[in-house]
């Protein structure tokens, strides 16, 4: 990670070095954040972020699930954001959105915890690799099992990484560049950090938000995308071997955008290279985050 010159908290951009948390705060013990993450794009006509709004408010939903009281309003954060690129001088990167709990409580009932707001931004590339862009990577069923949905609420809260941290170096110890997880009933989730594509005979399927994954806002765009040029897209359950019978599997996420995958399981996904479905997601998205897809400018918001 390269840092940059701030980040933001609570108002103030604090030089990077010096934007620290008390060894005592609340979610280094107990996991008690939400977060997101959202990228800016380099285009024709400015830097501007993709997606910035419904990402926020997705924070905010996150947040009053997990009953912290953000006193920033969405329109406060987007404009932080905004600043803190304009200020850093990046004309694309990443950007991370955090609400946590810090000093005040120990234990768990955090009722009394201060709560934090940060917004941090810097340079990240291709999350699974430029390689995984073009050719694809391999992945492997976890042993690791996506919390259900009874658990907790449809919320990007850091405790509820923990198992996809575990799939991730489960699969990266053991030579793959990717987790699957399934749910509590076996059936197929979400990658560790992506929402799940598959193509079979030219129906585009992905899993149902009550299958434990999250309802991404990347998934959103691409369904969206697909459905508009022409193809039938199917929340639908999926099992194991749905995977494996597959013509096309790829994943989306903010971090890993549109990735295919031509592996799963030592078995290769169609005829293991990234299939026209896949390749025509890329391109759309690619259009769409660039500035270049005239269909939905509010997707982008300007530096």
């Amino acid at each position: 990670m390269e840092p940059t010159k701030y980040i933001w908290m609570d108002g103030e951009m604090v030089p990077w070095d010096d934007a620290t948390v008390h060894v005592l705060a609340h979610a280094l013990h107990y996991g008690t954040g939400v977060f997101e993450g959202i990228r800016a794009y380099e285009t024709a006509d400015g830097t501007a972020v993709f997606r910035l709004t419904p990402h926020m408010e997705r924070l905010h939903r996150s947040a009053k699930a997990y009953q912290m009281d953000l006193v920033w309003s969405v329109e406060d954060l987007n404009k932080a954001a905004l600043e803190l690129l304009r200020l850093n001088q990046l004309r694309s990167g990443y950007l991370r959105p955090i609400v946590y709990l810090e000093l005040g409580a120990i234990g768990l009932n955090p009722t009394s915890a201060r709560v934090r707001t940060a917004i941090a931004t810097w340079q990240w590339g291709a999350y699974l690799g430029e390689e995984g862009l073009r050719n694809g990577i391999r992945v492997r069923v976890s042993s690791w099992r996506r919390f259900s949905m009874d658990q907790f609420p449809n919320a990007k809260a850091t405790g509820t990484y923990i198992n996809s941290i575990l799939a991730k170096m489960e699969a990266v110890g053991n030579g793959y560049d990717e987790a699957i997880m399934l749910n509590a009933d076996g059936q197929i989730s979400e990658g560790s950090g992506e929402n799940l594509f598959l193509v079979s005979d030219g129906i585009v399927y992905t899993p149902p938000i009550s299958a434990g994954c999250l309802d991404g806002i990347t998934r959103d765009a691409v369904m969206t995308l697909l459905a508009e040029d022409g193809y039938d897209v199917v929340e639908r359950t999926l099992n194991r071997s749905d995977i494996y019978y597959g013509d096309e599997v790829f994943f989306t996420g903010t971090a890993a955008e549109v990735t295919p995958v031509r592996e799963i399981d030592d078995r290769p996904v169609g005829d293991g290279t990234p299939g026209p479905v896949t390749r025509r997601a890329q391109e759309l998205f690619q259009d769409a985050v660039s500035g270049k897809l005239t269909s939905h400018p509010e997707w982008l918001e300007y530096v």
